[in-house]
C-alpha cells in the first residue's frame, strides 16, 4: 500500500474488495459499470487538467508556507468584523472535533439532542441580548440576514399596504456598505424600492412599509432610535435593526424600543475572522412572526414518554413544502459556528460577557482620551468600540502599515478605529505612537484603562440577560469540557457510522483538510484588509476557483455565495443580468422539473422569475415533450431552465443534451443544480451537458463538513458569456466587468473553509477525484443490488443502474401499518442515521453511501436494512405495539423494571450482533413535533424553573 497516496485514505474501498463488489453488481470491472451508468455521449474525452496529487504531509507543509504569505496586522477596520479570542476549550472540543463538525442537520431529532441543546443556548443568548421574543438558530452572515429582514417585513405588510402597493423600504445611511450592496441585489427582483437617507432628518410617511437601522452606526456612532421607531410605528412602518451583539451587553436592547426584527453576526463571540467567514448570523423577531421567520428554529417538545425533547420547529425547511410560494430559499445555516458562539456565551456567562464588553468600551474611551491629548479629536458623540477621528489619512496610512496596523480610511481626512476583545495596552500605545509620529509629537504611555463611559444614560442597558442555569454553571475549563462532551455523546455523527443521506453526500472530512483551519495565520485576517496583505489566501482562492472551473468545464468561478441555495440565487441573478445586457429584460420564465429541489423554485422567485413546472415521466426523467411544449409557449420570455444532474431521482438522463439545446434554441440559459456533482467529477461536467452556470456544494462534493447544518459554500461556475456579471463587493473589488451587486457580505464568502476544498482537490488530483466518483457510483449500485428483493428501487437508468444515489420505495409497507418514518427511527437502534426521508418522493428513502465508506460498513448498513425488512414483514396494521412503531429505544427504556412490549429487550436494542461492539443510544424516544408546534418554546427555561425542580 502506498502510504503517501491520499486517495487510498479518502476512498474506503480496498482493491481486494473490488471483485466481490463486481460480482454482486454484475459487472466485470469498474469501467463497465460507468459505461452502463453514464451516457457515452456526455463522457469526458480526456482527463481533467489539474496539478499532480500531493501527499498529506506535502499539503500541510504547502499550506503552512502559504499561510506565512498572509500579513497578520493588528486590524481595526471594523465594519462588522472584529478580532475575537477563541477559548481553547471550544476550539479543541468543537471546531477540531469530528463529533461536532461531521454531524448532519438535525432532522432526526432523537439522535441530535446535543446539537439541538447547543442551538437552543444560542437562540436564548440572541433573544436575551436583543430583547426579542424569538430567534432562529443562525443565518449565513449579517448582510444576508438584513436582506431576509427586508423580505420578511415585505411579506408581512398589512392588507392596506399590499392593496396600495407600498414597496418603499428606508435604509439608514449608517448601514454597513456590504449590507447595502446586498439589499440592492435582493430588492430589485422583488420590486422593493430602497430609499437611503439620514434617519435623523428623514420624514417617514405611509409610503414606506419598513426601515433598517444600524446599531451602532457603521463608523461607531451610537444613536437613540426610540423616537424614530415610535414615529415609524405611528405610520404603520415596521423596523429592523442590524446590531452588534457584543455592544448589546451594554446598550439598550432594540426590543426595548419596540423594533420588529434584530439581525447581526455572532462572529465576535469567539469565531475567527477567517478572511470573511464562516460566521453565524442571528435573526430575532416577535412571536407574531414565528411562521414567517427565515431559517431554522429549535423548539422544545416532548417524546413518547412525555419527557422534554428538542427538535426543529414549525416545518422550518419550508421551501421544500411551499416551493415557489416560499418566503426564503434558506437551506444551509451556520450551525457549527452558532454552536461555538453559544458555547462562548456559556463559558463566559453574563458576568464574563459584561467584563469583556466593558473592557472593550474602556479601551475605546482610553484611546479617545489619549488621542485628544495629542490634539486629535473624534466625532462620535456616543460610541461603544469604534471611534472616528479627523486626521490626515495620507500621512497616517503609510506609518500605520509600516507598523503592521490597519485602520479604516473613510476619506482623506477621516479615519475609523474599531477596537476589540484582543486589543491590549501595548496595542493602544502602538496606535498612539502612529499618530504621534504623524504629528511629530511625543505622547505619554497609556498604563491603565479609564473607568468612564461615553454611552449616555438613555441608551445604557438596564435589563438583565442570560440568567438561565446553563449560562451560570460552566465557567472552568473542566466544567465546560464535560458539558461539551455530554452534549456530543447525544449526537450521531460520521465518527460513529455511515450517514447515507441522498443528495447530501456525507463523505469523509479528512483531518489533513481540516487542520489548517486552526492556524492563526489563516484565522486572523479581516476580509477588508488590502489584498496584498492576504497573498496566501489570494493564492488559495485563485487556485480553487481555477480548479473548480476546470472540473465543471466552465470559464470562471465566483466563490462568494456561502451556501448552496445562495449559489442557486447567484446563478439566476447572473442569468438575469445577462438577459438585461442584451435588452431582453422581459425574459422572466424559469422552467423547473417537478422533481427539483425545493430551493430551486424558491430561488427563482427571489430572482424575480415566474416558475413554470414541467412534468417528469413514469421513470422519473424529465418529460421532454412537456418541456418542449412549455419552452415553445414561453419562447419570447424564457429566462432559464433549472435542472439537477444526475437527476434528483439518482439517474443520468440520456436526453440531457437534447434538453439543454431546446432551452438555448428558445433563448434561455441552463442552470444546473450541482447538488449531485459527486457523480460527475472527472467523468462528465456541466459544460459538456450544455449548461451555462452551475453552483457547487463544497460541503457535499468537495468535503467541507456539514457541521450539523453548516457551514456551507456554494460557488457558481459560469460559461464565458456570463463571466462579466459575477458578483462584486463594495469594499474590495471582485467580480466581472458588469458585476451584479453583492450576494454575500464578504468578497470571497466563507474563505476559511475554502481551504478544505482546496486541500481535497490538491491531495486527490485528477486520478483521485475521478476514482472517488467511480467508487461513489460503485458503492451505490452495490447497496442497490444487496437490497434487491427486499426493497424496490424506484428509478434507474436505461441499463438498470443507479448514479451515486437511489430511492427505495417504502410505501408498500403501509399495508403492514409501517410508515417510512418508522424505518428511519428504527435505523437508530441499529446505530445508523436514516437516509433522506420522503424527498423527492413522499414515502421513500434516498440512499447515498459516498466513496468514503468501506465494504464492511456498506454491508453493516445493508444487513440493518434487511433485518428491518424482516421486522416489517412481521408487523401488522392491527398491532401497532411493535419494534418499529416504538423505535427508537433508549437506554432508560431498555433498563426499566416495567417492560410491557411483545418483543425482547435484546430485539429492541441489540437486533444484530455487530451492535454490541459499539452501541449508540438515542437519548430520547420519538419526539412529538405537533405538540411542540402548538406549544412553541424556543429559548432555555429561566433559572427559576431549574430551582423549582431541585
Amino acid at each position: 500500500m502506498k502510504t503517501d497516496v491520499f486517495a487510498l485514505r479518502h476512498i474506503g474501498i480496498r482493491e481486494e474488495d473490488l471483485n466481490t463488489m463486481f460480482n454482486t453488481v454484475g459487472v466485470e470491472n469498474l469501467e463497465q459499470l460507468i459505461y452502463e451508468t453514464i451516457p457515452e455521449h456526455i463522457r469526458l474525452k480526456e482527463p481533467l487538467k489539474l496539478d499532480p496529487a500531493m501527499s498529506e504531509h506535502k499539503f500541510l507543509a504547502h499550506t503552512e508556507a502559504l499561510s506565512k504569505k498572509n500579513k497578520i496586522f493588528k486590524t481595526y477596520i471594523g465594519l462588522g468584523y472584529h478580532e475575537s479570542l477563541i477559548p481553547s476549550v471550544i476550539k479543541r472540543n468543537i471546531l477540531e472535533n469530528p463529533g461536532w463538525y461531521t454531524a448532519y442537520t438535525p432532522y432526526q431529532a432523537e439522535i441530535a439532542q446535543g446539537r439541538l441543546e447547543a442551538l437552543l443556548n444560542f437562540q436564548t443568548i440572541v433573544s436575551d441580548l436583543t430583547g426579542m421574543e424569538l430567534a432562529n438558530s443562525s443565518l449565513l452572515d449579517e448582510s444576508t440576514a438584513a436582506a431576509e429582514a427586508m423580505t420578511m417585513l415585505f411579506d408581512v405588510r398589512s392588507r392596506d399596504q399590499k392593496k396600495n402597493a407600498i414597496v418603499k423600504f428606508f435604509v439608514s445611511e449608517e448601514i454597513l456598505p456590504q449590507t447595502l450592496s446586498l439589499l440592492k441585489t435582493r430588492s430589485i427582483p422583488l420590486g422593493i424600492e430602497l430609499v437611503i437617507g439620514n434617519h435623523e432628518e428623514f420624514d417617514l410617511s405611509s409610503g414606506f412599509y419598513g426601515a433598517l437601522l444600524q446599531y451602532p452606526g457603521k463608523y461607531g456612532q451610537v444613536y437613540d432610535y426610540a423616537g424614530f421607531v415610535a414615529k415609524a410605528k405611528d405610520n404603520g412602518i415596521k423596523v429592523a435593526v442590524a446590531a452588534d451583539i457584543m455592544s448589546l451587553v451594554l446598550l439598550t436592547p432594540p426590543g426595548d424600543f419596540g423594533v420588529d426584527v434584530v439581525v447581526g453576526t455572532t462572529q465576535r463571540f469567539g469565531i475567527p475572522l477567517g478572511y470573511g467567514g464562516p460566521h453565524a448570523a442571528f435573526f430575532a423577531t416577535k412571536e407574531e412572526f414565528k411562521r414567517n421567520i427565515p431559517g431554522r428554529i429549535i423548539g422544545l417538545t416532548k417524546d413518547t414518554d412525555g419527557k422534554p425533547a428538542l427538535r426543529m420547529a414549525l416545518q422550518t425547511r419550508e421551501q421544500h413544502i411551499k416551493r415557489d410560494k416560499a418566503t426564503s430559499n434558506i437551506c444551509t445555516a451556520q450551525v457549527l459556528l452558532a454552536v461555538m458562539a453559544g458555547m462562548y456565551g456559556v463559558y463566559h456567562g453574563p458576568k464574563g460577557l459584561k467584563y469583556i464588553a466593558s473592557k472593550i468600551h474602556a479601551t475605546a474611551v482610553t484611546l479617545v482620551d489619549a488621542l485628544e491629548n495629542l490634539g486629535i479629536y473624534q466625532t462620535n458623540s456616543a460610541y461603544f468600540d469604534t471611534i472616528t477621528v479627523k486626521a490626515n489619512a495620507k500621512k497616517i496610512r503609510p506609518i500605520a502599515e509600516a507598523n503592521e496596523v490597519n485602520f479604516y480610511y473613510i476619506d482623506n481626512d477621516t479615519i475609523s478605529i474599531a477596537v476589540n476583545e484582543a486589543t491590549s495596552l501595548y496595542d493602544l500605545n502602538q496606535i498612539l505612537s502612529i499618530f504621534s509620529e504623524a504629528l511629530g509629537k511625543t505622547s505619554s504611555e497609556i498604563t491603565n484603562l479609564l473607568n468612564t463611559t461615553s454611552i449616555p444614560n438613555n441608551v445604557q442597558r438596564t435589563s438583565t440577560f442570560m440568567e438561565n442555569k446553563v449560562f451560570n454553571s460552566y465557567h472552568s475549563e473542566t466544567e465546560l469540557m464535560r458539558y461539551i462532551k455530554k452534549l456530543e455523546r447525544k449526537d450521531l455523527a460520521l465518527n460513529h457510522s455511515m450517514i447515507s443521506l441522498g443528495s447530501c453526500t456525507m463523505k469523509l472530512n479528512a483531518a489533513s483538510e481540516m487542520l489548517p483551519l486552526s492556524s492563526s495565520n489563516w484565522g486572523n485576517i479581516h476580509p477588508f484588509v488590502p489584498v496584498d496583505q492576504a497573498e496566501g489566501y489570494q493564492t488559495i482562492l485563485r487556485e480553487l476557483a481555477k480548479d473548480l472551473s476546470v472540473i465543471t468545464g466552465f470559464a470562471d468561478t465566483s466563490l462568494q455565495p456561502n451556501s448552496g441555495a445562495q449559489g442557486e440565487y447567484a446563478g439566476l441573478m447572473v442569468i438575469r443580468a445577462y438577459h438585461a445586457s442584451r435588452g431582453e429584460s422581459e425574459r422572466n420564465i424559469c422552467l423547473i422539473p417537478s422533481s427539483a429541489h425545493g430551493t430551486n423554485p424558491a430561488s427563482a422567485v427571489m430572482a424575480g422569475m415566474k416558475v413554470v413546472v414541467t412534468k417528469t415521466d413514469e421513470k422519473g426523467n424529465i418529460d421532454v415533450a412537456d418541456l418542449e411544449e412549455k419552452a415553445k409557449l414561453h419562447s419570447d420570455n424564457l429566462a432559464a431552465l433549472m435542472v439537477t444532474y444526475p437527476s434528483t431521482h439518482g439517474v443520468f438522463e440520456s436526453s440531457i443534451k437534447q434538453i439543454t439545446k431546446l432551452i438555448h434554441d428558445h433563448g434561455g440559459q441552463v442552470y444546473m443544480d450541482g447538488a449531485n456533482m459527486n457523480a460527475q467529477v472527472g467523468l462528465t461536467n456541466p459544460a459538456t451537458i450544455g449548461a451555462d452556470v452551475c453552483h457547487l456544494n463544497l460541503h457535499k462534493t468537495f468535503a467541507i463538513p456539514h457541521g450539523g447544518g453548516g457551514p456551507g459554500v456554494g460557488p457558481i461556475c459560469v460559461a464565458p458569456q456570463l463571466v462579466p456579471f459575477l458578483p462584486s463587493n463594495p469594499v474590495i473589488s471582485t467580480g466581472g466587468e458588469d458585476a451584479i451587486t453583492a450576494i454575500s457580505a464578504a468578497p470571497w464568502g466563507s474563505s476559511l473553509v475554502c481551504l478544505i476544498s482546496y486541500g481535497y482537490i490538491k491531495m486527490l488530483g485528477e486520478p483521485g477525484l475521478t476514482q472517488s466518483t467511480k467508487t461513489a457510483i460503485l458503492n451505490a449500485n452495490y447497496i442497490k443490488h444487496k437490497l434487491e428483493g427486499k426493497f424496490d428501487v424506484l428509478y434507474t437508468g436505461e441499463k438498470g443502474r443507479a448514479a451515486h444515489e437511489m430511492i427505495l420505495d417504502c410505501r408498500p409497507f403501509k399495508k403492514n401499518g409501517i410508515e417510512v418514518t418508522d424505518i428511519a427511527k428504527r435505523l437508530m437502534d441499529y446505530g445508523f442515521h436514516a437516509p433522506t426521508v420522503s424527498f423527492p418522493v413522499a414515502g421513500t428513502v434516498m440512499i447515498e453511501p459516498t466513496e468514503s465508506e468501506n465494504l464492511a460498513e456498506l454491508d453493516r448498513f445493508c444487513e440493518a436494512m434487511i433485518s428491518i425488512r424482516t421486522e416489517i414483514d412481521n408487523s401488522t396494521i392491527d398491532e401497532p405495539n411493535n419494534v418499529l412503531k416504538n423505535a427508537p429505544h433508549t437506554l432508560e427504556m431498555a433498563t426499566t423494571d416495567d417492560w410491557q412490549y411483545p418483543y425482547s429487550r435484546q430485539k429492541a436494542t441489540f437486533p444484530l450482533p455487530y451492535i454490541s461492539e459499539n452501541k449508540f443510544w438515542p437519548s430520547v424516544r420519538r419526539v412529538d413535533d405537533a405538540y411542540g408546534d402548538r406549544n412553541l418554546i424556543c429559548t432555555c427555561a429561566p433559572i427559576e424553573a431549574y430551582m423549582e425542580t431541585e
